[in-house]
């Protein structure tokens, strides 16, 4: 008999302004709104995002929004 094998998760966490950038995300902000508030420029939201969607295995970034907002990593 073979066994089914089962992807396993490995543990992770997003850093401060991934999880900031992604809480603006699902405010529905964009990274260029993101990056005035937080005063850093869009591509380094676009970084931050990007980390946090490979993180939580999202292929967009509103999908990345609501898988954090589902696991409690972020609140709105």
């Amino acid at each position: 008999m073979t066994q089914a094998r089962r992807k396993v998760e490995k543990p992770f966490s997003l850093s401060v302004r991934e999880k900031e950038c992604i809480s603006w995300v699902a405010r529905g902000k964009s990274s260029w709104e993101i990056g005035k508030i937080l005063n850093i420029s869009y591509n380094t939201v676009n970084f931050h995002i990007k980390n946090g969607m490979r993180k939580l295995d999202c292929g967009s970034r509103t999908v990345a929004a609501i898988k954090a907002i589902n696991m409690g990593i972020i609140e709105l």
